[in-house]
């Protein structure tokens, strides 16, 4: 067995100490037991150190053949899920005379061997993604080169073996659980917003996180709408607070570049509606390649009952605002969505509260119905109310107990894996594009909520307007910092600094 990569023991992890994994691998070459000497084409490269990469260990179990182990998250040894990583040293000519001569079987199988759920989508036909710097657009491996089986050889854990064939040397070849979508990714896209001007959109620096990363909020609406003294009905958004869920932002995406469009759904929305957004509630666990917790280990989706300014500054900071935006006589926090990724279950869907108030409960389903008639990859069937006591900590659950009887309290999760159109049975699989489509359909679908259908036809053909000096006062003061309490002054926007990308390893 190939040396194992120098990493230390991790304190509590629960795989036990021979198999302690404390960071990534980074540019880690596996040679051959017995080997001296420079390495050679064909003697692999691991790496995961880049932004989002998640790969701790590696063991050669034979040429052609890999165990992998996911590095925890950080200062939580319970999560293992999320993966990232790069392979390069790839030998074409070794494969090509295998597959020449018919060999089958001889390709390089990876074994993903300490996912910590045992319940998953690789089950039902999920796969792995992939690119290379020769083909830079993530794909999907073919299913029938994925197992998920129960290993007796890695304490009965579950483990993830895929088959794969390098056809090209000089590439690196970059493999992933999901879609990746990193914090400077987020930034950029941000940055470029910013900088169109436009008089309907607004980022604020709300907060930072533990390792000083912006916590960025974002409004859309007309000006109108913020003026001193308007009152305002606002639908506040947010995601990532789980980290490895990287189909939120995506979906968050496809919210954001619909409300800031010129489609005439999208003027009538701005005109009668607030959008507060906070895309990314955990930056240090996006760019650190954690899939559930923060820097320091803890599920932020747990603390709304408390957040701490110190260990959970950016939940902190959103707990603040939105109490703050509940206790003004002016605003009507109507909806609270916080979008996730669910690693079981196909199609998007929501979960919802339950509440005495047999009215108010109906009421709560209204939604999630007419997201259904919208959105084809919506299951209205899967969505479920429920107030189950390890949720209490929860957005949901938390601000669904807070607010009033005109508010409404939403998580939203779509599938990491694909979705079932109604009347078949083929799964088909979510693409960026495709989780994108499923947040403009959220955005369209407070149009019918509200009942603004007859409005867009009289809206007038779309003139962008740019803004001009100033932007109008903002509604609530900026929470300079997520310790703060309430300011009284008005804090002006910070604009982003723009980063090099880290996340692209190539």
């Amino acid at each position: 067995m190939a040396e194992r990569s120098q990493t230390a023991p991790e304190a509590g992890n629960d795989m036990g100490n021979d198999d302690a994994i404390g960071g990534n691998v980074s540019k880690y070459i596996v040679l051959p037991t017995g080997y001296c000497g420079q390495p050679k084409k064909g003697h692999l490269i691991f790496d995961a150190c880049f932004e989002s990469g998640n790969l701790g260990r590696v063991d050669q179990v034979s040429e052609f053949e890999y165990d992998l182990f996911i590095r925890p998250d950080t200062c939580n040894p319970r999560f293992r899920v999320w993966f990232n990583f790069t392979v390069e040293n790839v030998k074409e000519l070794q494969v090509r005379e295998i597959v020449d001569v018919f060999i089958v079987g001889l390709r390089v199988i990876f074994n993903i061997v300490n996912f910590s759920k045992t319940k998953s989508l690789y089950r039902d036909g999920m796969a792995p993604m992939v690119k290379s710097t020769s083909r830079p657009k993530w794909q999907r491996l073919p299913p029938k080169n994925v197992y998920y089986y129960r290993c007796p050889d890695h304490r009965k854990n579950y483990v993830m073996s895929f088959a794969f064939c390098f056809d090209r040397e000089e590439d690196i070849y970059q493999f992933a659980y999901c879609y990746p979508y990193t914090y400077t990714r987020f930034q950029h896209y941000l940055d470029s917003l910013q900088k169109r001007n436009m008089d309907y959109f607004f980022r604020e620096q709300l907060g930072q996180s533990v390792q000083q990363r912006q916590l960025d909020l974002l409004t859309i609406t007309s000006p109108d709408n913020l003026r001193e003294g308007a009152e305002q009905k606002v639908v506040f958004i947010t995601g990532r607070v789980h980290p490895g869920e990287t189909p939120s932002s995506f979906v968050c995406q496809g919210i954001i570049d619909f409300l800031i469009s010129q489609h005439p759904i999208a003027r009538v929305l701005r005109e009668h509606l607030v959008f507060k957004i906070a895309p990314m509630l955990n930056p240090d666990g996006v760019y650190l390649g954690n899939y559930r917790c923060s820097l320091m280990g803890f599920d932020l989706n747990r603390h709304w009952l408390d957040p701490s300014p110190w260990a959970h500054p950016t939940l902190h900071g959103v707990k603040q605002l939105i109490v703050q935006m509940y206790n003004d006589p002016k605003t009507s926090l109507e909806f609270y969505i916080d979008i996730h990724a669910h690693s079981t279950m196909m199609n998007g869907f929501m979960y919802g509260n339950i509440f005495e108030d047999e009215e108010r409960f109906q009421r709560q389903a209204i939604f999630p119905k007419l997201l259904c008639q919208n959105a084809e990859d919506f299951s209205y069937s899967s969505t479920s109310f429920n107030r189950d006591a390890v949720k209490a900590g929860t957005g949901r659950r938390f601000l669904g107990g807070l607010l009033d009887h005109t508010s409404y309290c939403y998580t939203l999760e779509v599938s990491f894996y694909s979705y079932i159109i109604g009347g078949t049975t083929a799964a088909v699989p979510y693409t960026e594009e495709a989780y994108m489509k499923l947040g403009r359909n959220v955005a369209r679908t407070f149009l019918d909520y509200y009942r603004l259908n007859p409005l867009v036809e009289k809206v007038a053909i779309p003139m962008p307007r740019l803004r001009k000096e100033k932007p109008p006062p903002y509604k609530h003061p900026l929470l300079r910092g997520p310790a703060s309490n309430h300011p009284n002054g008005k804090g002006d926007k910070r604009r982003s600094v723009n980063h090099k990308d880290p996340s692209n390893p190539f």
